[in-house]
């Protein structure tokens, strides 16, 4: 530990001070190289994996239910109400992922994580007999209740790890969403509309009626397995609420009075982690938006012309892009560079991914064939994937941000007791940013595909360089904050 950051103890109880002032500041824990809690952390991946399957499975379809619902007859305006589902959802969370959290400082993790998976079984299935925007609307409010226990998940991923294994323990944690922003996308695609694709077989009046139940019911199973799994092999990891005393407790069970959330944002790292956590979930989840978006709308207007199931594939291969890339580099890279760096790094490619991402419009326009039923030649179409791949990889890299975020949380946590509620701050932060950020996204987008202004040109290519480069500034300033810290 560096002398000016000593870790929170019986003999230092300086709530202000960071859990480690740097990434580089454990070394006792590096030397000892703790084992990778193998057990604990496969089934918080496990628990954490049914969360991305509920909350993707709906991309690829949810533009044409709305559309089959009759909600506008108007294509190119299904994006503000696309918008306004995906947003609710983060609406709803954000009231809750506080709440969640420092609840998860006092009765427990795991209470916490059953109780939602349990939520959320329930209302995935309900979303399969949703039959207007009312009730999809206060279907994904109340999933976003649900899943406001997420800064749970990264305060038990913290508890278990130490500096010595919290770079493959931390990678192998990210899989989890983008494995299951993979499988939920395909499920969606590949189950919806059984009636319409396959009427040999599921011609059923109930499946014709509701022709997005399947993919709700199969995601609802997967969420009853993860949470069976959970029931059986989560052990709490709260010191205070472990069956078995350890050394921490004492850390934990003599603290002065409990720090509220402006204290902790008082904090300059953890108010840093907050303001640039707000600009990286609002670019991200921006592009997830736009990038359906763009691949649905049609190739007159801009767009690729995708089919639901196209869009799953596309949505697949990006979740597999990132899954590469987490377990084959980010441990790596975790351990070679400064953790802020790598954060920082990442953030500067969401510029990059928006202003590459109109030009396969170009690819698919040069092979374009009105009267072919496929709408593009074979050699147009390998071009478009492989367009599509490199793209997709960009944003991917700038996506790692995710990543380094929790680890900067982990490290920057005033003390043990304080893990939930630091990843709830952030997390508060990044679901207000959810709040606009699809209904923004897809407004802008709209307007783009139905104006054509700057002569043809993408506004909302150049509305979210703009803001792509405000989180560039944001994550320099925390690079700052946290070399400034290890001085």
């Amino acid at each position: 530990m560096h002398p000016s950051h000593p870790r929170p103890g019986p003999q230092s109880s300086d709530e202000s001070t960071p859990l480690l002032s740097s990434e580089y500041a454990d070394l006792e824990a590096a030397k000892r190289k703790t084992p990778l809690p193998k057990g604990q952390l496969a089934a918080l991946c496990i628990s954490r994996l049914a969360d991305p399957i509920a909350y993707c499975q709906l991309f690829p379809y949810i533009n044409q239910m709305l559309f089959d619902l009759h909600v506008t007859d108007d294509i190119s305006k299904v994006g503000f109400y696309s918008g306004l589902v995906e947003s609710i959802f983060a609406v709803s969370q954000t009231l809750t992922s506080y709440h969640w959290a420092k609840a998860s400082d006092i009765i427990g993790r795991r209470p916490i994580v059953l109780a939602g998976a349990i939520g959320l079984a329930l209302v995935t299935l309900l979303l399969g007999f949703c039959t207007s925007l009312t009730e999809i609307i206060l279907v994904r409010a109340l999933a976003g209740f649900l899943a406001g226990n997420v800064a749970v998940f990264h305060a038990i991923l913290a508890e278990i790890t130490d500096s010595s294994n919290s770079p493959k323990a931390y990678s192998l944690y990210a899989v989890t969403w983008p494995l299951g922003s993979t499988i939920g996308p395909l499920i969606g695609g590949s189950f919806s509309n059984l009636g319409t694709k396959y009427p040999d077989y599921w011609k059923y009046d109930f499946i014709l009626s509701h022709p997005y139940f399947m993919p709700n019911l199969v995601c609802a199973l997967l969420v009853v397995v993860g949470l069976c799994l959970s029931y059986t092999y989560l052990e709490e990891t709260l010191p205070s609420k472990r069956h078995k005393p350890c050394i921490d407790d004492t850390v934990v069970t003599q603290q002065s009075p409990r720090l509220g959330a402006m204290d902790l944002l008082s904090i300059p790292m953890v108010r840093a982690l907050t303001v640039s956590g707000f600009t990286l979930a609002f670019i991200g989840t921006a592009y997830d938006v736009v990038f359906v978006l763009f691949c649905y709308t049609p190739i007159e207007r801009g767009g690729l012309s995708f089919s639901i199931t196209q869009i799953g594939h596309a949505l697949a291969l990006n979740g597999v892009i990132l899954i590469i890339l987490q377990l084959l580099f980010v441990p790596t890279l975790l351990r070679t560079y400064r953790t802020s760096v790598l954060y920082h790094t990442s953030t500067c490619c969401w510029p990059l991914t928006f202003f590459v991402t109109p030009f396969l419009n170009f690819i698919v326009r040069a092979g374009y064939d009105a009267g072919n039923e496929a709408g593009v030649d074979p050699a147009t179409s390998v071009i478009l994937w492989i367009g599509i791949a490199l793209v997709l990889t960009c944003s991917r890299i700038a996506a790692l941000a995710f990543t380094t975020n929790m680890i900067l949380i982990r490290n920057h946590s005033p003390s043990p007791a304080y893990l939930g509620a630091c990843s709830g701050l952030v997390q508060v932060a990044m679901c207000v940013s959810r709040m606009f950020s699809p209904a923004f996204i897809s407004s802008v987008f709209a307007l783009s595909v139905g104006n054509n202004l700057l002569g043809g040109y993408p506004i909302w290519v150049v509305v979210m360089l703009s803001v792509c480069l405000v989180g560039c500034y944001f994550s320099q300033k925390m690079v700052a904050i946290d070399k400034k810290l290890d001085t």
